[in-house]
């Protein structure tokens, strides 16, 4: 069994990984913003015999991360997900752009997942393997040629680079850390006409996370284990 840790879990592909996790067996801290709005999650839990447990963390503000952090104490975290994300405003143009939402996904998706980290260091160094894996976007790569969503692209461009480097500085403490991008998912960001199910999803990344060792520290992958170009 491995306690797992996973940021944004209230809704999509956060939720299915929480559920896909529990099905297996592991022990689940559920994060989201809002907990009490959480009814998928909160359902998932009361039918999880224990396995799933719903807690408050908005990882775009440190003392909230710190209050999570206390929840799990001492208890070693095996693998820990950073999937909270933003869209980080509509619409995101050269003409038009909202730049608080633009900073606000910043603090949510390149500077939050490195206080995560930051923060549950002593937690994943209590752990036999432990893993990091961050849930970004093929837009966050210089090889996807795609115009406009400047706030959320630059996000993940972003955190892609601090979890390169959190790959270097961790690697002496034998954490693997890597990035991974889900798939164009039908989620509330990704829309009705995306291309895989949440499901789907969360189980690619599911098997990417369980292969995942200190041969593959720093690497971008996509949902189905091939390695994305950046």
């Amino acid at each position: 069994m491995a306690n797992v840790l996973i940021t944004g879990a209230n809704r999509g592909i956060g939720l299915e990984l929480a559920r896909t996790y529990a099905k297996a067996g592991d022990r689940v801290f559920a994060f989201s913003r809002s907990p009490k709005d959480a009814k998928a999650l909160n359902d998932l839990a009361a039918s999880s015999g224990g396995k799933v447990t719903v807690h408050a963390m908005d990882v775009g503000d440190g003392a909230s991360i710190a209050e999570g952090a206390k929840v799990v104490g001492d208890t070693p975290i095996d693998i820990l997900i950073n999937n909270a994300g933003v869209l980080g405003g509509n619409p995101q143009t050269l003409q038009a752009i909202d730049f608080d939402a633009w900073i606000d996904a910043l603090k949510i998706m390149t500077i939050g997942p490195f206080r995560v980290v930051q923060t549950f260091l002593p937690n994943l160094k209590k752990a036999a393997a432990p893993k990091v894996m961050t849930v970004t976007s093929q837009l966050a790569a210089s090889t996807w040629p795609f115009g406009g969503t400047y706030a959320y692209s630059s996000a993940k461009a972003g955190v892609n680079k601090v979890m390169q480097t959190l790959a270097l500085d961790l690697k002496g403490d034998n954490i693997a850390v890597s990035m991974i991008h889900p798939g164009w998912v039908k989620t509330d960001m990704g829309g009705p006409n995306a291309d895989i199910t949440p499901e789907e999803s969360a189980a690619g990344i599911h098997k990417v996370v369980a292969g995942l060792g200190m041969q593959d520290t720093g690497k971008f992958f996509k949902w189905n284990g091939d390695i994305h170009a950046w």
